[in-house]
């Protein structure tokens, strides 16, 4: 039934036996999900913790008509040290154009190596929009450790009106809702197969849902965590 929309997080936990102590354990990471809806914008987001520290975040915005994007953030020492975006956005006739974002920080934050692509042209990235990428970074770890601390988190799959089945294979048998939705949403979730994407708990059998970030055919795809940086 589910089909994903970007290549598995190739990010992975060395484990075995090693002579080295340099060999990441699976127990040095710790991941996190969460996500949030506002207006037209619809917001998913990861973020991976090595040893305390930050390691690595990434989000996929959708903001309808005016495009979406995905975006991979490496940390260093807690520094944000790379992050790359790949998305659509719209051009000045209000069409949809791809674009790339590419940055490099130095320890004290800044971007020493800059790359902009919109529509197949490289542009200079202006000072105000790279504090932007910088603070869209500390706001994915802000939100997905806040959400953590509720024992919230992303869940995506896909409910037949009797089983949800998550993304990763997991199978649960009731949907609770911990919000009022409008009653076409009622009746789609009761009559129609549909994939669902929320901020939510895992209970057992029992999916708690906080906040619905999405709902669509069953042809939707999974949106898989991207990953565009290789990681250390």
């Amino acid at each position: 039934m589910k089909r994903f929309l970007y290549a598995p997080l190739l990010l992975a936990a060395l484990v075995g036996c090693s002579s080295s102590s340099n060999v990441p354990q699976a127990n040095q990471y710790a991941y996190y999900s969460g996500g949030q809806s506002i207006g037209d914008s619809t917001s998913f987001y990861w973020f991976t913790k090595r040893l305390g520290s930050a390691y690595s975040a990434a989000d996929y915005v959708s903001s309808g008509d005016y495009g979406y994007y995905h975006t991979d953030y490496a940390w260093q020492g807690d520094t944000l040290r790379e992050l790359i975006r790949k998305g659509y956005r719209t051009n000045d006739e209000l069409e949809l154009v791809p674009y790339r974002v590419h940055l490099r920080f130095s320890a004290s934050g800044e971007a020493v190596y800059q790359q902009y692509r919109v529509d197949g042209k490289v542009l200079p990235v202006p000072e105000k929009q790279i504090q932007r990428y910088q603070e869209e970074a500390a706001f994915v770890v802000e939100t997905t450790e806040s959400q953590e601390k509720d024992s919230l988190e992303l869940i995506q799959g896909y409910w037949d009106g009797e089983t949800f089945e998550t993304c990763d294979d997991r199978e649960y048998e009731k949907l609770a809702f911990n919000q009022t939705l409008p009653s076409f949403v009622v009746n789609r979730l009761s009559s129609v197969d549909s994939y669902v994407a929320f901020i939510g708990r895992k209970d057992l059998n029992t999916l708690s849902v906080n906040d619905l970030l999405m709902l669509a055919e069953d042809s939707q795809d999974c949106i898989k965590r991207p990953s565009f940086i290789e990681q250390n």
